[in-house]
């Protein structure tokens, strides 16, 4: 499921919504397959009676416990949503009973990936974050590409910092104020006894502020 839009902030935006890397559900896959492969097998070769029956019910009760390992891995797999968005980390799980995190990229100190040689290959990894708070640094497993998310996160932390310092008074950098209309003119008779403008562009000019007020 996508991350909802109605959780974010005004005027955030989602960057990157990823669910875990497939080698998430490599475990739970290879197990069904193994025991569905033992199951048909069992099935060829045991008997009916006694014992072949005994080992055909272990053969069912093995199939069926790796089918709902399975399941529950992939409904964690799909709920699972490592966002980021213009001014933060997320980090959600569940479907019914639900936990999260969220990191402010201005608390975020250091971002860094670990991967081994096969992971590279796959391109899954493990996404630390080491933030300024009481959770200190958090470990998010099998993320798609981590270095690509570690650059992107760096990215938004630096574009977050350079809103925030354009708009640290709680506005637009404002544009600062024209000069009154009598102002104005008393400047624009400075340029004409100073030669710069003509007494044409002068009066023609002069017309146009006075027009205003």
């Amino acid at each position: 499921m996508a991350f909802p839009r109605k959780l974010l902030h005004d005027n955030e935006d989602i960057v990157l919504d990823l669910r875990p890397h497939w080698w998430f559900m490599a475990e739970p896959t290879a197990a069904l397959v193994g025991a569905i492969v033992i199951g048909i097998v069992v099935l060829r070769v045991a008997g009916d009676e006694g014992v072949g029956s005994v080992i055909k019910i272990l053969a069912a009760v093995l199939v069926l416990l790796c089918l709902l390992w399975f399941g529950i891995r992939y409904l964690k797999w799909v709920t699972t949503n490592f966002v980021v968005t213009t001014d933060r980390v997320i980090h959600r799980v569940g479907v019914i009973a639900k936990k999260g995190i969220e990191i402010p990229l201005e608390r975020i100190n250091t971002v860094f990936f670990q991967q081994s040689i096969f992971e590279r290959l796959l391109g899954a990894g493990d996404l630390g974050i080491e933030s300024a708070g009481e959770r200190g640094a958090e470990t998010f497993n099998d993320v798609r590409k981590p270095a690509v998310v570690q650059n992107e996160i760096y990215r938004q932390m630096e574009a977050n910092s350079q809103r925030a310092h354009g708009f640290a008074t709680g506005g637009a950098p404002t544009q600062p104020a024209a000069p009154d209309i009598p102002t104005q003119l008393a400047q624009l008779d400075d340029l004409r006894k100073r030669g710069v403008i003509t007494e044409a562009e002068f009066a023609a000019k002069k017309a146009e502020l006075l027009n205003r007020m």
